[in-house]
């Protein structure tokens, strides 16, 4: 009789763990068995005594942890006491679907971070590469200082389908990480790494991204400010997608050479502010595309203090603010790149070389069709620069030569062949604070006024 009841509940047991997936999860008396990365829950391993929180508490469906080889419990708001070589294991059930109200786990001293993050979702994670909630791992260290990889075990993070926002901010402000983690995923999903290792001043290594198709803002600051990455991974993508590369490695100042970008088709602001404050960035990659897109190249390069050496920019057909910025504040370039477009667009070059302090040659400017505000701020406090190009569009369009020269201090001649200058603040303060003296050449029969707006003061008319 014993012997048959034996055998019976072996048979609902065998067929318990069957039916609920991961074994060991609903019954907390089983042993774990962790002998391979995609076994091991996420865990956290304690370098020094110490105690773990969590942020958002009911953000989580179930979370429940075990410590070494003890029960599961059921996580609580007073959080986890560990002593060093502790290691706590982290099971749940996913979020309660798309928030801004982050759960997040802390931690007040060293710690080790390592195991399948898909724990956090299902209890079948030792298998499942599908994450199917919207900000499933959103924000889950953030500014966690304390969290570093482990010698010999990685964070696992094996989904191949992402999700919106899945992986945002995952990491975002975690100093002490230098490795990331295996990026397997080859179709993404908007924002899905958008600012994921943002702040992580100590990361040295940089993912593999093999996708070839983006999604909306999928890399948009994913590294940003990651002051120790020398080296970009590879961009294969051919066709990108809106804010795609927006910011994706501003502030890395360590960064000195930037990654080939073959795509031939644009997307709005899919370049936008990508290499910002790459202050060791000497050289632009190749950007061969002809047709533009709004926004597309906007503030690229702003404040690549050592770049000096600019690739051809041959786009002839532009788009609103194209290039706008694009190499704001790059103190050591000396000589601008052709710009061979004839129709352009609104602000497409506005602030381009602003405050280029060691331009010393100005691009042709062969346009004699503007746009509104097409070349407003285009030279600002570019102060070694000495000669203007010649502009030889006749009708002058709203702010299209707004503070385009304005703090040239050195400039000393200007040629400028609009007959129709009536368009409002066209001209507005185009010429303030220029040299003291020097040569506009006019067309004939042109009516100026004196003064940063027009004719600077004490400067010779010819026509």
């Amino acid at each position: 009789m014993r012997k048959n009841f034996r055998i019976k509940l072996s048979i609902i047991l065998a067929f318990t763990s069957l039916f609920f997936g991961c074994k060991g999860y609903a019954n907390n008396e089983e042993q774990y068995v962790y002998d391979s990365l995609e076994k091991i829950p996420l865990t956290i391993e304690a370098i020094e005594d110490g105690q773990i929180t969590f942020t958002n508490l009911g953000e989580i469906k179930n979370l429940k942890y075990k410590l070494n080889d003890g029960k599961l419990i059921k996580a609580t708001n007073s959080g986890i006491s560990v002593k060093q070589n502790d290691k706590v294991y982290f099971f749940a059930e996913g979020n309660y679907g798309p928030s801004w109200n982050h759960f997040t786990i802390n931690c007040s001293s060293d710690c080790y971070v390592y195991g399948n993050v898909m724990s956090l979702l299902c209890k079948n994670y030792q298998t499942e590469r599908e994450i199917t909630t919207k900000h499933a791992f959103y924000k889950l260290f953030y500014n966690n200082i304390q969290i570093k990889n482990h010698p010999d075990k990685d964070i696992y993070l094996p989904a191949t389908k992402l999700t919106e926002s899945c992986y945002e901010s995952m990491f975002e402000g975690c100093t002490s990480i230098t490795n990331s983690p295996v990026l397997p995923a080859t179709k993404l999903a908007d924002s899905c790494y958008e600012s994921m290792f943002s702040g992580c001043s100590s990361l040295t290594q940089a993912p593999i991204l093999s996708s070839t198709k983006l999604a909306d803002s999928c890399y948009k600051f994913m590294f940003s400010d990651c002051s120790s990455l020398t080296q970009a991974p590879n961009l294969p993508a051919i066709t990108l997608a809106d804010s795609c590369y927006s910011y994706m490695f501003s502030g890395c100042s360590s960064l000195k050479n930037a990654p080939i970008l073959p795509a031939t088709n644009l997307a709005y602001g899919c370049y936008e502010d990508m290499f910002n404050s790459c202050s060791s960035l000497t050289k632009t990659p190749d950007l061969p595309v002809t047709n533009l897109a709004p926004s597309c190249y906007a503030g690229m390069f702003w404040g690549c203090t050592s770049l000096t050496q600019v690739s051809v920019l041959p786009a002839t057909t532009l788009s609103g603010g194209c290039y706008s910025c694009m190499f704001r504040c790059c103190t050591s370039l000396t000589q601008a790149p052709v710009l061979p477009a004839t129709n352009l667009a609104p602000s497409c070059y506005s602030s381009m070389f602003h405050d280029c302090i060691s331009l010393i040659q100005a691009p042709q400017l062969p346009a004699t069709t503007l746009s509104d505000e097409c070349y407003s701020f285009m030279f600002r406090n570019c102060y070694s620069l000495t000669k203007a190009p010649v502009l030889p569009a006749t009708t002058l369009t709203e702010k299209c030569y707004r503070k385009m020269f304005d703090y040239c201090s050195s400039l000393n001649e200007v040629t400028c062949f609009a007959t129709n200058i009536c368009a409002g603040d066209c001209t507005d303060n185009w010429l303030g604070e220029v040299a003291s003296s020097g040569t506009f050449k006019k067309a004939s029969g042109v009516n100026w006024s004196r003064g940063p707006s027009g004719i600077p003061e004490n400067w010779t008319i010819t026509e």
